[in-house]
């Protein structure tokens, strides 16, 4: 792999890992979440039909999965690359596109937003959770999935020559099903091959990541280029956080602008509010994590976007930053947050 050693693989080819800048490690530019529609409560059925007004902006903040409109990103290439643009405009980098297959993963289009807006873009390779794969995704052994997740590195996915940059995000459920277990192994497989990053999705239980890492710690991944997503929808008890940090994965915190009272995927889940999200990083600098720390948007429904009076891929950078400065984060760590671990985990070994 001496052609990828010490290169950032975008959607426009190979870049030196310091050309990145600041980097959201977690985001979606073109899919659809219809996989996880969620049916609205029967009084609400007339605003779910049609609610982009502003009189029903509260409503679909609290309710994202219940419009099935709202879950069609792919819909808004223009205002995503209006977004872009501002995000660049506002000092970002680079974006970690997560959408894998099933998710009605667009290369091509990832491959133009990166033309027009200069933005670097790393596309994701591999499958999200069970309800995504197909039939026959679910037939394919760990060998034959990890050679699919090897050619979309090495020579492009779906079709195409564009290739990706990153493993994921690999969706995993609460419990792992059968189908979920061989494609973490073949994802495991595919970056001891290859040498790349990784990054998972996993299921909305404290117990989760921990056992996605013992699944691919099995398989001979490398959990210190591996990020764990979606932590602050996850682990919330500070002693379980820290023990799940000693396992040695990258910490990622990419909820960044969703606050709703009711997680319909687990009521039994308190979404965290930005101000939270930010005490958590200021806790993992004090014990010694700004090395493993990363975060970002996870900007997956339209309502999240600014033409639907949402926070936009900018939010971290234009309130979230200057949130953590004032909470006791050093500049030198918010750096290290969005550049510096980025960069190293995006960089093949």
């Amino acid at each position: 792999m001496s052609s990828l050693s010490g290169k950032v693989q975008t959607v426009l080819g190979l870049v030196d890992p310091d050309q990145l800048g600041r980097t959201m490690t977690h985001e979606h530019l073109t899919m659809t979440f219809e996989c996880c529609y969620f049916p609205p409560a029967p009084r609400d059925e007339a605003v779910a039909a049609d609610p982009f007004h502003m009189r029903h902006l509260h409503w679909l903040r609290q309710n994202p999965y219940s419009c099935r409109q709202n879950l069609l990103l792919q819909q808004e290439t223009a205002a995503v690359r209006d977004e872009l643009l501002a995000y660049r405009k506002a000092g970002g980098g680079a974006i970690v596109e997560n959408t894998t297959a099933g998710l009605d993963r667009d290369l091509p289009t990832l491959r133009q937003l990166a033309k027009d807006t200069g933005v670097h873009i790393v596309a994701g390779a591999g499958y999200y959770v069970d309800c995504t794969h197909s039939e026959d995704t679910k037939r394919m052994s760990v060998e034959q999935l990890t050679d699919v997740i090897v050619a979309e590195v090495l020579h492009g996915a779906d079709g195409t020559d564009v290739r990706c940059g990153v493993i994921g995000e690999i969706g995993t459920g609460w419990p792992i099903t059968a189908s979920e277990t061989r494609v973490l192994r073949a994802a495991a497989h595919a970056q001891a091959q290859l040498g790349c990053p990784l990054i998972i999705h996993p299921g909305r239980d404290p117990a989760a990541p921990a056992a996605v890492l013992r699944i691919l710690q099995e398989a001979g991944a490398d959990i210190g280029k591996t990020v764990m997503s979606h932590l602050d929808r996850t682990i919330f008890d500070e002693a379980a956080l820290l023990e799940f940090a000693q396992m040695g994965s990258y910490l990622e915190y990419d909820l960044f602008g969703t606050e709703m009272l009711n997680y319909p995927y687990d009521l039994k889940v308190d979404m965290p509010s930005d101000s939270q999200r930010v005490q958590t990083l200021a806790f993992l600098m004090k014990e010694g994590y700004e090395d493993r720390v990363v975060i970002a948007h996870d900007i997956h429904t339209k309502n999240r976007l600014t033409k639907f009076g949402g926070h936009g891929y900018s939010h971290i950078l234009n309130s979230i930053v200057p949130k953590m400065l004032n909470r006791g984060v050093s500049q030198q760590q918010v750096d290290k947050i969005l550049v510096d671990n980025p960069k190293r985990w995006l960089t093949f070994k």
